[in-house]
């Protein structure tokens, strides 16, 4: 799942990106409020983490402009700012949650994993693409009933062309959900961890499920497309 944390203290933001992206979460920064109000609305995430004093855009010009574009992000606020005028204005303005500073890593992350919990009732739990079946909430993954064991960045990857079964993935749309959006897209990094995901899912194991189109990127295909090819 991917994660917008728009925070413009370095050392806080820092914090933030790397506790979520050590539990598997993908996380990209913005570092001021316009720049977060450009991420949030041309790119797909699971939950916004906001501060609420920003520079160019407070954090509740961003929360309302966002809700005024119909960005129905779940959006949780992470700000010094602790009085209750302020909590019941952040949420009255289009906020799921709202988290004071200083705060326990360990609360951040119980808050991110219930606002994501909410869609759970449009996110399926459970991906499959033939034999290939993976848990969203135990980030277990089977194929033929064998484990498959990935690392967060693999994990990322895979959940990523399981939910576009079928689409031709770019390298710069690869880049863009799976890392950073300011990734290098010439970087050889993409192709091999897709080198390494065929290596778990599909070595040994019939009918191959990642295919190579050349020039553009990967594709992702379903059992009976992929005994076509």
């Amino acid at each position: 799942m991917k994660i917008l944390v728009i925070e413009d203290e370095r050392k806080v933001a820092s914090f933030i990106m790397r506790g979520l992206e050590e539990v598997g979460y993908t996380v990209a920064i913005a570092k001021d409020g316009e720049e977060g109000i450009y991420l949030a609305e041309s790119e797909n995430y699971d939950l916004i983490i906001l501060d609420l004093i920003l520079p160019r855009k407070t954090g509740i010009e961003v929360l309302k402009e966002l809700r005024q574009m119909r960005v129905d992000t779940p959006i949780l606020i992470l700000s010094a700012k602790d009085s209750v005028d302020d909590r019941v204005l952040g949420l009255d303005s289009g906020a799921d949650d709202y988290l004071t500073k200083p705060f326990a890593f360990s609360e951040l992350l119980a808050r991110v994993r219930a606002l994501l919990r909410r869609g759970e009732s449009v996110v399926p739990v459970k991906l499959q693409v033939g034999d290939l079946v993976m848990n969203t909430v135990t980030r277990e993954v089977t194929r033929a009933g064998k484990e498959i064991r990935l690392t967060n960045r693999e994990y990322t990857l895979l959940e990523y062309f399981m939910r576009n079964t079928g689409k031709v993935l770019t390298r710069t749309q690869l880049s863009e959900q799976v890392w950073d959006y300011t990734f290098d897209t010439f970087s050889n990094v993409i192709d091999v961890y897709v080198n390494y995901l065929r290596n778990k899912i599909d070595r040994e194991f019939e009918p191959k499920l990642i295919h190579t189109v050349r020039g553009v990127g990967y594709v992702l295909k379903p059992p009976k497309e992929a005994d076509k090819t």
